[in-house]
C-alpha cells in the first residue's frame, strides 16, 4: 500500500484537496464566482499533473544508440530517473 501512496501522491494529495474545496464551497449556498473558482482549482491540478508527470525520454529504448553518442567530442546528458 505504501509504494501505491508513494507512486501516486500527487493524485490523492490533488484529491483530497479537491475534496476539501468542494466540501467547503458546497457547505453554504454557493455562489458562481465559488463554482468557478473550484473549478479553477480542478484545472490547476489537472494541468499540473500533465506538466509534472513522469515521462519516458526518447531515447529510453535506443542504449546503444546512446553508448554510441558517449565520446565522440560532444557533452551527452544521461538523465536517469525513477518513473515515480
Amino acid at each position: 500500500m505504501e509504494q501505491v501512496f508513494n507512486q501516486y501522491s500527487f493524485v490523492f494529495i490533488a484529491a483530497a484537496v479537491m475534496l476539501i474545496a468542494a466540501i467547503i464551497v458546497f457547505s453554504h449556498k454557493p455562489r458562481w464566482q465559488d463554482t468557478l473558482a473550484l473549478g479553477v482549482i480542478a484545472a490547476g491540478l489537472v494541468t499540473a499533473w500533465f506538466i509534472l508527470h513522469p515521462v519516458q525520454t526518447p531515447l529510453m529504448e535506443d542504449a546503444k544508440m546512446v553508448q554510441e553518442m558517449i565520446g565522440q567530442g560532444q557533452p551527452v546528458l544521461l538523465e536517469f530517473q525513477s518513473p515515480y
